[in-house]
């Protein structure tokens, strides 16, 4: 590796810190002495074309604990002070090329190029760069998650934490700290497995257990009753913005609270590391909870929830100043749930789903990657053996169901760079378009409510 891509500092006894965020520095990275964190953070906006807004003043404090409150004013920081974005590789993995050993420094009509991403558009031919997951979970001590908002988790209540035992509280300590997962078009661990698993061709799988067992195992594991927020309003209340809000967080609290008790009930539990699920549910929090409410909580959100968002009147200025990422945001999520609305996902369906999405083998920090990949590829073939022998008139039901989850990883993903005060808007505008289109949420069950059928 060369010295500025990775140049660790050997000395045990060196305490230098990073001059991008004071943490501790581990060596020479793009060109400045700086943490494991705000390399990979400085990697992944470059690598990935990132376009970042600050909601204050573009002056905002960097430290360990606040520097990924502000994606923009991070970049910024690493800009000013001399990362050099030429000596990441184009292909994306570890280590720099050799353009230079130290800081360079650029001019402020450089910076506001690249932080407008006008310097990215002028890119000819483009780049298709890597993504390696890097992430700032090799930094010990992260503050909130990584984007301009704070992870639901700071809003869980401390009456809750003195129910949860030592590992539910190691799942929470883990999970505030880590930075959000960074985007990649398609599911490697999940498209791995397309010969084995029918994708491209039917084939026996009889080394695995029978699978309608295994499938009723991971029902048994979930939390099917309603959801217990309160989500019911007099009929003439107007609703704010931050009383909206302030629901929101509500609901994200008691979902992550759900998904923390279903890891304890998983069949496998005992197959995996605390640590290991720890670092799984850091990674995909966001993903399942999305999944839930598209599926399976699906008659809550887009009938109670929806109710009492059509309360709240937006401002002029707000829908004004709704961003583009909120709006790419909203056009993918109404997609997305008309899919699954069209599919009528059963509970053991969505079980299946969940799972398969849940043990992603790719994400950084795992130490059983064989275990993982081998429990992934049980349930993916029990997940199609299901769906095969209980949908035979549906040969197409299997892959288009799994297709489902690049594009909630991609939502998820997206969803942490829209503004915080834009939330309300964009949950506003989602559930009166679904809702709209899909009248019988009043009236009929969830989808995923109803027993399967083989029709």
């Amino acid at each position: 590796m060369d010295a500025v891509g990775e140049n660790n500092l050997d000395d045990p006894t060196d305490q230098r810190t990073c001059l991008i965020c004071g943490d501790r520095a581990t060596g020479l990275h793009y060109g400045i002495i700086s943490c494991e964190g705000c390399k990979g953070f400085f990697k992944r906006s470059i690598c990935n074309k990132r376009v970042y807004r600050c909601s204050r003043d573009k002056n905002c404090e960097m430290s360990r604990k606040q520097r990924n409150r502000c994606q923009y004013c991070r970049l910024l920081k690493c800009l000013q002070m001399g990362m050099n974005r030429k000596a990441i590789r184009e292909d994306g993995m570890p280590g720099g090329r050799n353009k230079s050993i130290g800081p360079v420094q650029i001019t402020e009509e450089e910076i506001e190029r690249i932080m407008s991403g006008q310097e990215f558009k002028e890119d000819a031919p483009e780049h298709t760069w890597g993504n390696n997951g890097d992430s700032d979970h090799s930094s010990p001590s992260n503050g909130a998650s990584e984007g301009n908002q704070p992870s639901p988790a700071s809003t869980l209540s401390s009456n809750r934490s003195a129910e949860m035992n030592g590992y539910t509280a190691a799942l929470r300590d883990q999970y505030i700290n880590t930075s959000m997962p960074t985007h990649y078009q398609l599911l490697p661990h999940l498209f791995s497995y397309a010969a084995q698993s029918g994708l491209l061709a039917s084939q026996p799988r009889n080394l695995y257990p029978q699978p309608h067992p295994l499938v009723q195992q991971l029902v048994a594991a979930e939390e099917l009753a309603p959801l217990t927020t309160p989500m019911l309003i007099e009929e003439e209340y107007k609703v704010t913005q931050v009383e909206l809000f302030a629901l929101l967080c509500r609901l994200a609290d008691e979902l992550l609270f759900r998904q923390i008790s279903w890891i304890k009930k998983l069949p496998f539990f005992c197959e995996l590391s605390i640590e290991d699920y720890t670092c799984l549910l850091s990674s995909t929090w966001q993903e399942l909870i999305l999944l839930s409410c598209l599926t399976i909580y699906s008659g809550q959100i887009f009938g109670e929830l929806a109710d009492i968002t059509a309360k709240y009147t937006p401002s002029d200025d707000e829908l004004q100043g709704f961003s583009e990422d909120g709006m790419e945001v909203m056009e993918r999520l109404i997609i997305l749930f008309r899919k699954l609305h069209q599919l009528k996902i059963s509970n053991e369906e969505y079980a299946c789903m969940k799972t398969i999405n849940f043990l992603n083998q790719d994400i950084r920090g795992l130490s059983s990657i064989s275990q993982l990949e081998q429990l992934n590829k049980r349930y993916w073939c029990v997940c199609q053996d299901y769906i095969e022998s209980k949908y035979p008139l549906q040969p197409k039901r299997f892959p288009e169901i799994m297709m489902c989850l690049p594009d909630i990883r991609c939502i998820s993903t997206k969803l942490v760079n829209v503004p915080l005060e834009q939330l309300p808007l964009l949950f506003k505008a989602v559930l009166h378009s679904c809702k709209s289109s899909l009248t019988s949420y009043r009236t009929g069950p969830s989808p995923c409510v109803t027993a399967s059928t083989g029709n």
